[in-house]
């Protein structure tokens, strides 16, 4: 899977799946500040990737993720 798959697929589950506006879904994007995902929502997101990509995310390893760009390379780490 490519890179910019991945951020289409992300992109894709961010806008509809937790309905964040698609104007908040950029690169350089707070997970928490710009885009309001919060544990719930994290939660959700646990479940879609591993749905969407094949593997379940550990909480630890995301403890220094906090931009969509870094979350995008978190997943590129796991499935690449």
């Amino acid at each position: 899977m490519t890179r910019t798959e991945i951020e289409e697929k992300v992109k894709a589950f961010l806008i509809d799946d937790l309905e964040i506006d698609e104007d908040k879904v950029f690169p350089d994007a707070k997970l928490k500040e710009d885009m309001g995902i919060d544990s719930l929502d994290f939660v959700d997101i646990v479940v879609i990737v591993e749905k969407n990509f094949g593997f379940k995310i550990k909480a630890e390893e995301m403890a220094g993720v906090t931009t969509l760009s870094q979350f995008c390379d978190y997943i590129e780490s796991k499935v690449g």
